[in-house]
């Protein structure tokens, strides 16, 4: 593999970084929401199943009676 010269690497990473389409505002808003959401069902949903399986244990080795 040729080795390319510092320069040539940073017109490279220059001419990849111009490609990026970077998002919009409403973009990141509405994916940051989208996001706070998900993690928010599933830190319930977790919880539920952590309080569910933690009785049954109980349950099982005679702790809860």
């Amino acid at each position: 593999m040729a080795k390319t010269s510092p320069g040539e690497f940073v017109r490279q990473v220059r001419q990849e970084t111009s490609k990026v389409v970077w998002p919009s505002r409403p973009e990141v808003v509405r994916t940051t929401i989208l996001v706070l959401i998900m993690t928010s069902i599933l830190a319930v949903f977790f919880l539920g199943v952590d309080q569910v399986l933690g009785r049954a244990v109980k349950f099982f080795l005679g702790l809860g009676a």
